[in-house]
């Protein structure tokens, strides 16, 4: 920020949340500067969302970038808001931070506030205001606290107050936003693009290994099984029927720590993922997992839900719970890259049943019908020696990277903050 000058004078603008402000600088009462809306829909128009990354844009458009249907409760024109492009938009209920610029015209559910941007609004630059932390700390001061977030409404809003500057200022103060912002943002594309390189880099040294081992020079055969394909020649070919046994123990009082199963993490403590939704009361019954046993989310099977436990507890009575026949067969974390690899995963999604996507099912008869292509146990631990060591690397470059887009992020705020409160002249 050394870089910017400062304006000549300050004054104490007499707000918490804004502090000194440029002497020229005006505090007036949010409710002076945007009036609440109240119009209802209108017949032709179209869907919005309101999204905390884009503001509020067409709900098809929200569909298009998230890969799916966005559903909606409320359908009734009679019961939504019309909305018209440079409005601001407030969720009155579940309030986690954000108030959002319209980018389109059209209507919206009835729970949110509409703002309109007065004669000294320019609202270019109030969308970087009404998103600073300190404002939004400041809002959320006045709202009451439910589970998920707050609830706001208009009274809400209009105790916080807001500054009035110069158009000419607004307007300049947003275009150097604008231009400054998108380059950051734009910084971190790129980082994020190549985070996801590396990732597919280290799954595919993580699948090559479990797959083919350590050495490329070593004969192979061809299994015969698509989603196994070629393994080295010394390798064991065995169905999982002859390697695992389901287990159906049961916990008498669900008291046991509760494991949660994804395609992202395996098999992790659910108080570790911070899940506070869809808690049941009582958990007896639930299926008793423990450590080294290989767990399926029979639901999200098909796209790789599963993973060995490291740790003693309890899973959902519909999981697939198996433990080996023979002991020390599997390294557990071999096993886990094994039963994740691409081919695997497309097996699943292949064979699982169901109406469409959402409802497929892997069952206990379709993972014992499955063969496995692997090494011995001691090539099975050499094998996750190595690939712990080169992916320790790929890793310790995606680190790197998260930490530039955290600083990234981080300059990115501050710079908001310290343009739109006056602390750096850009004109």
């Amino acid at each position: 920020m050394a870089v910017y000058p400062a304006y000549d004078n300050y004054k104490d603008s007499g707000v918490e949340w804004i502090g000194v402000i440029p002497d020229h600088w005006e505090v007036r009462r949010s409710k002076y500067l945007f009036s609440q809306s109240k119009e209802l829909a209108r017949s032709n128009d179209i869907q919005l969302s309101a999204t905390q990354s884009h503001g509020v844009i067409p709900q098809a458009e929200y569909e298009d970038m998230v890969g799916r249907r966005v559903t909606q409760i409320q359908t009734n024109l009679e019961k939504r808001k019309h909305v018209e492009i440079d409005d601001f938009v407030i969720s009155m209920r579940s309030f986690q931070g954000g108030i959002e610029r319209a980018k389109a015209a059209g209507c919206i559910r009835s729970s949110y506030i509409i703002l309109k941007p007065g004669p000294k609004i320019h609202p270019a630059f109030y969308a970087y205001v009404l998103k600073a932390p300190r404002y939004i700390q400041a809002l959320q001061i006045t709202g009451h606290f439910i589970r998920d977030g707050q609830d706001l409404n208009f009274e809400n809003f209009s105790e916080v107050d807001l500054f009035v500057i110069p158009m000419l200022e607004q307007r300049a103060i947003a275009a150097f936003l604008d231009e400054k912002c998108a380059g950051v943002d734009e910084a971190v594309r790129i980082k994020e693009q190549q985070i996801a390189l590396l990732r597919e880099r280290r799954q595919i040294l993580i699948e090559d290994a479990v797959t083919r081992g350590l050495n490329p020079a070593t004969p192979v055969k061809d299994s015969g099984i698509y989603w196994v394909g070629q393994i080295p020649a010394h390798w064991d070919l065995k169905r999982a029927k002859f390697l695992f046994r389901e287990i159906n123990d049961r916990s008498e009082d669900g008291a046991e720590e509760l494991l949660s199963v994804s395609h992202t993490t395996g098999v992790t403590s659910r108080s570790e993922k911070n899940i506070n939704m869809f808690m049941a009361d009582d958990y007896t019954g639930s299926k008793l997992c423990r450590s080294g046993d290989l767990v399926f989310n029979t639901m999200w099977a098909w796209m790789g839900a599963l993973g060995v436990s490291d740790v003693s507890g309890i899973v959902s009575p519909s999981y697939g719970v198996y433990r080996q026949i023979k002991k020390d067969t599997f390294n557990s974390k071999y096993l886990e890259w094994l039963l994740r690899c691409s081919s695997y995963v497309e097996h699943y999604n292949k064979v699982s049943t169901g109406l469409h996507s959402s409802r497929l099912r892997f069952y206990a008869h379709m993972f014992f019908d499955m063969f496995l292509g692997f090494p011995s146990k001691r090539e099975q631990d050499e094998i996750v020696a190595q690939v712990e060591i080169n992916a320790a690397q790929i890793e310790a470059g995606i680190d790197i990277k998260e930490r530039q887009i955290a600083a990234l992020k981080e300059y990115r705020t501050s710079l908001i903050n310290a343009a739109v409160t006056g602390k750096i002249k850009v004109i």
